[in-house]
């Protein structure tokens, strides 16, 4: 059985990392690079840096920002925000990035899955997806979860899985930041869809919502900000307790 992963996310705004709740009230979190090498000897078994500042320095920013954290650690990490097309991609892979991740962009032109997978192959491309409940149904959101669109989350994530989409990142805004644990119904639907790694986000508040992640829904990897991010929840004793409860993790 595949172990289940553990994965710390930091959204990172003018080089600093921040963390919100449901997307807004952005607070600092700390220096992404450090955090990032701590987070390496505590046994996290990946990392996902999430741009999500909007000036035109932005792509040489993340560029040495990938090199350090590249030189930092020697855990896969994924860059995500502003990847719009190949040569994107191609300058934070060649930095040092193990995989990107791709939300609006890939909305508003799904073709850009395809030519990803076909560039870089599909193992490198995590479609990122924002989802909001809407009169009963999950909705797509772009630009940072402020834009609703027409796409139901489960449609789109099967188009993407189709284009060549290696993994999916699900987050919950309706969860994301509340600490009340994961949207699991939906997350197990989405999993028992597809046939690629799903990540779970939004909403992580104690260890037991681990636990109860990956016993209900069977996602492939539960990712979380800041609960890792203020020493709410230390990832030796949360991979302690996966182990208690016989979820399949890797060794710290």
């Amino acid at each position: 059985m595949l172990s289940k992963r553990i994965i710390p996310c930091l959204d990172v705004k003018d080089g600093r990392t921040v963390k919100g709740v449901n997307f807004v009230d952005l607070r600092d979190a700390g220096d992404p690079v450090e955090l990032a090498w701590n987070y390496s000897q505590q046994g996290a078994d990946e990392l996902v840096f999430l741009d999500i500042t909007a000036t035109v320095e932005r792509r040489k920013t993340m560029v040495e920002l990938v090199k350090s954290v590249a030189r930092q650690i020697n855990i896969p990490f994924t860059i995500g925000g502003g990847i719009n097309e190949i040569a994107d991609a191609d300058a934070l892979l060649n930095a040092g990035a193990d995989k990107i991740s791709v939300n609006s962009a890939a909305v508003r032109n799904p073709a850009l899955i395809d030519e990803l997978a076909k560039a870089f192959g599909a193992q490198f491309v995590v479609i990122a997806v924002d989802t909001r409940v809407i009169n009963g149904k999950n909705i797509v959101h772009l630009n940072g979860g402020r834009l609703p669109t027409e796409k139901e989350s489960l449609d789109w994530i099967l188009e993407a899985e189709s284009r060549g989409a290696g993994e999916i990142l699900l987050t919950s805004m309706d969860h994301d930041g509340t600490k009340a644990g994961f949207d699991n119904r939906f997350l197990k639907e989405v999993n028992k869809a597809v046939n690629i790694p799903v990540i779970a986000s939004g909403g992580a508040g104690n260890v037991q919502h681990f636990v109860d992640v990956f016993e209900q829904s069977n996602v492939d990897a539960a990712l979380a900000a800041s609960v890792f991010h203020y020493g709410e929840i230390l990832i030796p004793d949360l991979k302690r307790v996966l182990k208690t409860n016989n979820i399949e993790v890797r060794e710290v």
